[in-house]
């Protein structure tokens, strides 16, 4: 009996396994008429990692037919029994019989048995561990979607840093403009200034020292220039030097500085003996008078400017006269040298005569602002030379209005009566300092200092003996600063 058991549970496993391979083999067929495709059966490993899965296989929905296979197998046990029932102890054909085929059978079972678990276990650890690789791959995506939130922050930082950085490119660019359109305008008005200046000088008269034309014009940032004043009544050097004044214009102190040198300073005299100082003009005419200045005070002087009486009273009368202070007495003298000025140039007696009861404020034009600067009676040489820098500094002053209202009656009125040394460049470049040299204070001066000299009768002149040392230093620290020239 036992035997006779064992045959039939022989047969039994042998019919379910018969129908388990008809069933997996419809199972393909199926799938593969349905999805177009034949799956290949997969070999799972339940030691590898999970992690070497490829990702597809995690996230792939199983199909219809996967879950039908798995049904099937559930279903195998009770369908295999029926199938054996119908079949009774007959083998399928193929199938040999096997010795021990009771613990065979049992152990195949096993097997199978184990197999399928494995299998679950498998599938249901495939199922469980995809959405753990998910996770993993939802972890990159946080990961990615925190970076894209940084970006997000960091970029209007980035937008701002852009947007400051074309704006300085832009104002670069700006500026790079605007430095080539301040160039470019620099050109075209110093060309400009240059073709006036040229206009202008050609109106003067040049008169060239051989001796200074290789000298500088400037010397540590000190421009001198000897302003002489002749009483000539035609544009030559005939007449006596009545005024001299050293004009000093020191990029040093900023300041410009008119300085008169008294004409009874007695002085030695290159080549003559010793004498007044003006009368280095009578001997030698401007180029002696500049080289007895620069012996006796140790001051370089190279270049001069010559003005007559014509020129004197044209300048003042094209910048529209100047307003100073007069007492009674100096007017009644400002109306003695009208006489003389009147009758040296055919003009009616009593032509430009002031009111002598008024004093104070008054207006002067050009004929009485020269009888007001010729007086020599009212505070001796040094009142004269006073008013002369008064009536010299208001005009300067005025210039610049002048030169935009009547620059062409200005221009007309004083340079057919200027002589100079000053070469055409050299003028050029005093046009481009008058900007700067607007902004500087004027000083009026005078040599000698008080306490520096003494009056003194010599061959019978009436002079002044003067302490060179102490105007030479005082000079030197006034024009080059406080250290003196060095």
């Amino acid at each position: 009996m036992g035997k006779k058991e064992d045959n039939e549970m022989e047969q039994i496993q042998r019919g379910l396994e018969s129908f388990l391979e008809r069933e997996i083999t419809a199972g393909d067929v199926r799938e593969r008429d349905g999805g177009g495709r034949r799956r290949e059966p997969q070999l799972y490993n339940l030691e590898e990692d999970w992690d070497s899965q490829p990702e597809e296989d995690w996230d792939r929905v199983p199909t219809r037919g996967g879950r039908r296979g798995q049904s099937g197998k559930r279903r195998s046990t009770a369908a295999g029994s029926r199938q054996a029932g119908k079949r009774g102890s007959v083998a399928p054909e193929g199938r040999q019989p096997k010795k021990d085929s009771g613990s065979g059978s049992g152990r195949q079972q096993q097997k199978r048995g184990r197999g399928g678990e494995a299998e679950g276990r498998h599938s249901g650890k495939g199922r469980s561990a995809a959405p753990q690789k998910n996770k993993g791959t939802g972890s990159r995506k946080q990961s990615g979607k925190g970076q894209s939130k940084g970006n997000r922050k960091n970029a209007p930082e980035e937008r701002k840093t852009e947007k400051s950085r074309s704006r300085k490119r832009g104002r670069k660019s700006r500026l790079r403009r605007v430095l080539v359109f301040l160039v470019l305008l620099t050109v075209l008005l110093g060309t400009g200034l240059y073709a006036l200046v040229g206009k202008v000088y050609d109106k003067l008269n040049y008169a060239a020292v051989d001796s200074m034309t290789d000298l500088p014009m400037s010397e540590d940032g000190v421009v001198n220039i000897l302003l002489i004043g002749n009483d000539s009544r035609k544009n030559e050097d005939d007449g006596r030097s009545d005024a001299m004044i050293l004009l000093s214009v020191s990029s040093k102190t900023r300041k410009i500085y008119m300085t008169s040198l008294l004409r009874d300073i007695y002085v030695e005299i290159p080549g003559h003996d010793n004498n007044r100082l003006n009368a280095a003009y009578s001997f030698g005419g401007a180029e002696l008078l500049m080289e007895t200045v620069e012996k006796n005070f140790d001051i370089p002087v190279h270049r001069y400017v010559q003005v007559n009486f014509e020129a004197f009273v044209g300048m003042v009368d094209s910048v529209g006269g100047v307003d100073l202070e007069l007492t009674e007495k100096e007017i009644e003298y400002v109306n003695g040298y009208l006489v003389e000025y009147n009758m040296l140039t055919d003009r009616p007696q009593g032509t430009d005569n002031m009111d002598t009861g008024v004093s104070g404020m008054v207006h002067l034009n050009g004929p009485q602002a020269l009888a007001y600067c010729r007086n020599r009676y009212l505070g001796t040489d040094f009142g004269r030379t006073e008013r002369q820098r008064k009536v010299l500094t208001e005009v300067i002053k005025k210039i610049p209005g002048a030169l935009l209202t009547n620059g062409s009656g200005l221009i007309d009125a004083l340079m057919p009566n200027l002589t100079t040394n000053l070469t055409k460049n050299e003028c050029f470049r005093l046009s481009l300092m008058a900007g700067k040299g607007l902004t500087y204070d004027i000083v009026a001066d005078s040599i000698p200092q008080p306490g520096t000299y003494r009056n003194a009768t010599i061959r019978k002149m009436s002079v002044l003996e003067v302490d060179f040392e102490a105007n030479r230093r005082y000079l030197k620290e006034k024009l080059y600063g406080e250290g003196g020239q060095e």
